[in-house]
């Protein structure tokens, strides 16, 4: 973990190039999909639990469990046929499997002092970053989700959440960790994010099951 000043120089500095990746769920044996077309991705809440420090790392489990989660997000520029952006910095934070944060103080669980499941990567050439995490638990009043937020030229340029099908949620939440838990009351659905822009921002995941893990994809579109 370190500042994102000592990561790179060029951790807020974004730049285009390399061929548009496809937003299109067109690979058999997936789930979900993201935006079909080139468009800005949605704007959402930043919740009440962003990150207080920058941790520049891929692997943001710190030894919590749960079923095994790489999570690749593509940043393009809807504003150039959605051409990749480089050097963007890609911010993520979530739950852990008892749907708790660290950082912060919340009802029943003080995370003041821990970092667990958060971190930041530095977009490549293709526009891509990849994390090592867990599957998100859940809390009451939301649907299961990780929060996103992007950097360009050290700026906010984007802050949305990704939402995961329903089908890998309820194999997750029957399994290991999450079971005593159980499922989630709130779906995607009837979640007060996700209800209007789902499609926007359901991530496609991949994989076996939550023993073995899953492989989960997304794309962000920034206007810039």
């Amino acid at each position: 973990m370190m500042g994102v000043g000592g990561a790179a120089a060029s951790l807020g500095c974004g730049s285009e190039g390399g061929t548009s990746p496809t937003t299109t769920d067109g690979t058999s044996g997936t789930t979900g999909g993201s935006a079909a077309s080139c468009a800005v991705a949605p704007t959402e809440t930043i919740g009440p639990y962003p990150s207080l420090a920058n941790f520049v790392r891929s692997d943001i489990r710190e030894g919590k469990s749960g079923a095994p989660l790489t999570l690749t997000i593509t940043v393009v520029n809807a504003n150039n046929s959605c051409s990749p952006v480089a050097n963007a910095a890609v911010d993520i934070w979530q739950c852990d499997a008892g749907g708790n944060y660290s950082e912060y103080s919340q009802p029943g669980y003080n995370g003041t002092g821990l970092t667990f499941l958060r971190g930041i990567q530095v977009s490549d050439s293709s526009g891509r970053v990849t994390f090592t995490t867990v599957f998100p638990g859940w809390y009451a009043g939301r649907a299961t989700h990780i929060h996103v937020q992007v950097k360009v030229n050290n700026a906010v340029v984007k802050i949305t959440q990704i939402a995961f099908p329903e089908s890998v949620i309820a194999a997750v939440y029957g399994s290991g960790v999450y079971a005593a838990k159980g499922q989630n009351p709130t779906s995607n659905s009837g979640d007060m994010v996700f209800r209007d822009n789902l499609a926007s921002e359901l991530a496609t995941v991949t994989g076996g099951d939550p023993t073995t893990g899953y492989t989960a994809t997304f794309t962000v579109g920034i206007s810039i």
